[in-house]
């Protein structure tokens, strides 16, 4: 395949995800909040796979709803459904989305390896904003301009000290949800332990 059928491909590709996107929009206005107290940020994500993934995690862990930053569209195909389910706010800046988070009692909350206590070890604030960063880039603000905002990491065992946004993100959500969770209908146990 030559480099401008290649180029072709990957046009209609995004012109596809553009549409898919435009249509679940128009649903999204109908999404009901999930049952937890629990809200995910995503600050500049590219807007390929992870964004539609993390919306699946956020409607299988009851997130409230998911703000998007700097995000005017994004493919919702990996989601399976989801962005038609959890309520999405899309802000232009960190700014706006942090002055709103913060007007409805939510602390924020950002993933540092090197900085963070970890995510396992504490308490985790009732009404919990994650924020996820650029997949490259990371967030796109200096947290030591927001007051409030707390650093956590997500253990890690291995050599590399890195994880995929999305997995990231599942993973704080189940522990959210472990913690915080009222587990009556839930479809699984999230302590490990059966139920009697």
């Amino acid at each position: 395949m030559g480099a401008h059928k290649i180029r072709m491909q990957m046009k209609r590709e995004r012109e596809n995800a553009q549409r898919r996107f435009r249509r679940q929009k128009q649903r999204n206005v109908l999404a009901s909040p999930g049952i937890h107290d629990l809200t995910i940020v995503l600050d500049h994500l590219k807007p390929s796979y992870n964004i539609g993934k993390i919306f699946r995690s956020a409607q299988a862990f009851g997130v409230k709803e998911v703000h998007l930053v700097g995000i005017d569209f994004f493919d919702p195909a990996p989601g399976m459904g989801a962005f038609k389910a959890v309520p999405a706010v899309f802000h232009d800046d960190f700014d706006a989305c942090y002055t709103m988070i913060s007007d409805k009692g939510y602390t924020p909350v950002i993933l540092e390896p090197d900085k963070g206590g970890s995510l396992m070890d504490g308490s985790l604030p009732q009404k919990s904003a994650f924020v996820f960063g650029h997949e490259e880039f990371g967030i796109s603000f200096d947290p030591a301009d927001y007051k409030g905002v707390q650093r956590l990491a997500i253990p890690q065992y291995g050599a590399v000290q890195s994880l995929n946004v999305s997995v990231a993100a599942s993973i704080v959500m189940y522990e959210y949800a472990k913690q915080h969770g009222d587990h009556q209908g839930c479809s699984g146990s999230l302590t490990g332990r059966s139920r009697p």
